[in-house]
């Protein structure tokens, strides 16, 4: 496949042209306000699908946001890749933190991306992972090297729980069927150490609401006599670790993994430098479970984390209030083994165990999915290790993920094969956050990568 470099060479500006494009679109999933752009972008994909080579593209209608289904099927005799990925992207919230808008894409020069950096909301999470996928099988079927079949399957709803997946896969089993699964929505070390991520935590993800009198009171004339929700919720959560950042709900670590000192060495091997992750963060001192290192932390183990808390009155000025109400949104990131419905329900269990009787207390689960580990003995791990090694010069390391795709787990139970997760964003592309960015470099990278997997698969498979 030395045709790719110069493909790329003849192709750079209109591959960074159309991303730039999708990247205008607000395809915000978990803001109704924005369903016509997430139906817009929806419509984008197919055409892109199209124009790539896919001989059959749909979008297939469900409860919520479509799904995009292209094949191009060369030989039935073959192995079949499905690539999936989504659409759908994160709120820019909040937008005053943004040094450029969110949905108007511009082309910056760092530190770590001299050659320049994408930043738009979207760029890296997922929309330039997934795009890297139409380029290269354009390339593969442009310059007839697709060397097996190929099917897409395209979410807009993974932002929010992947609500409408779950049933399309099941009612489509036959024509998802395929022989690996290939996903770009994880990064790697760093550009000059890739990485396969071999696992994802699980996530359960709750909103709280604690309530105390049927009204915001006078905090004056009512304070220190009745119940304050934010105060008490405040007490709550804090209750949730103890002094050594362990979480107190019990039996959640009951079915927790714990790693080998064989395990942990290996991991330790990942080329990391703990005062370059503080400056990058700007903290003086990382945090977490006593006895685990960092790299540890985010990935092998499980956290409970607040990820909004609010009530009362936070307008200009002052208002003595004491609210009616007081509310947080909690995610908790969960390791192999762990089940998120169970610990959906220890949770719930817990919390409403620790209020006091002053307050009543509501959990409501929005979304959660199981943990998954990929084994680096199937043959789309070393499929993916000789494409990094071909276009990188180095072999890739296998990693643990601390971040979570739902769907992976949902994958292998139904489809009843493996998902290769080949991520080329990094971590410091501020996914979810404001000012998220994608390399031109990785992006490029990635379509070079690619289509190597194809080649690889196809001959160990045989």
């Amino acid at each position: 496949m030395n045709s790719i470099q110069s493909y790329l060479k003849e192709h750079k500006d209109r591959f960074l042209n159309e991303l730039i494009e999708l990247l205008k679109i607000p395809s915000i999933s978990a803001d109704s306000a924005y369903e016509k752009d997430v139906i817009k972008t929806a419509e984008v994909i197919k055409v892109s699908l199209e124009d790539a080579g896919c001989e059959t593209v749909e979008i297939c209608k469900t409860e919520g946001y479509p799904i995009i289904y292209g094949e191009k099927i060369i030989d039935d005799s073959l192995p079949t890749v499905l690539v999936y990925g989504h659409y759908d992207v994160q709120p820019p919230d909040p937008l005053e933190l943004w040094n450029s808008a969110p949905f108007e894409p511009v082309i910056e020069k760092t530190d770590i991306h001299p050659e320049g950096a994408i930043f738009a909301r979207g760029a890296c999470d997922d929309k330039g992972q997934l795009y890297m996928h139409v380029k290269a099988v354009e390339f593969m079927t442009a310059t007839n090297q697709l060397p097996c079949n190929v099917k897409f399957m395209i979410e807009g709803e993974e932002e929010v729980g992947s609500k409408s997946l779950s049933t399309f896969v099941k009612n489509n089993s036959d024509k998802l069927k395929n022989d690996v699964i290939l996903i770009s929505d994880t990064g790697m070390i760093a550009k000059d150490a890739p990485s396969i991520t071999t696992g994802l935590r699980g996530l359960s993800y709750v909103e709280v609401e604690v309530t105390g009198p049927n009204r915001d009171l006078h905090s004056g004339l009512y304070g220190g006599a009745v119940a304050n929700p934010i105060n008490i919720l405040s007490k709550m959560i804090a209750s949730l670790h103890d002094e050594n950042n362990r979480i107190t709900i019990p039996g959640f670590y009951e079915k927790v993994e714990e790693p080998s000192k064989e395990d942990r060495a290996e991991m330790a091997k990942a080329p990391f430098n703990l005062e370059d992750y503080k400056d990058a963060l700007d903290i003086d001192e990382v945090y977490g479970e006593t006895g685990y290192t960092t790299n540890e932390r985010n990935s092998i183990r499980p956290t409970l984390d607040v990820n909004g808390i609010w009530g009362g009155y936070i307008g200009e000025g002052a208002k003595t209030v004491i609210a009616s109400k007081a509310y947080a949104k909690i995610s908790m990131r969960l390791v192999p083994n762990q089940d998120w419905e169970e610990i959906t329900k220890l949770f719930t269990t817990h919390f409403k165990n620790i209020a006091p009787k002053a307050v009543k207390v509501k959990v409501t689960p929005h979304h959660g999915g199981q943990g998954y580990v990929t084994p680096i003995d199937n043959i789309g791990y070393q499929a993916a290790s000789r494409a990094y090694q071909t276009t990188f010069g180095k072999i890739p390391i296998p990693q643990r993920s601390g971040g979570s795709i739902p769907i992976v787990a949902l994958f292998e139970q139904e489809l009843k094969s493996k998902t290769i997760l080949m991520g080329f964003g990094l971590d410091s592309d501020a996914i979810h956050s404001p000012n998220e960015h994608f390399g031109i470099w990785n992006y490029l990278k990635g379509i070079e990568t690619i289509p190597y997997f194809y080649k690889y698969f196809t001959e160990l498979f045989k």
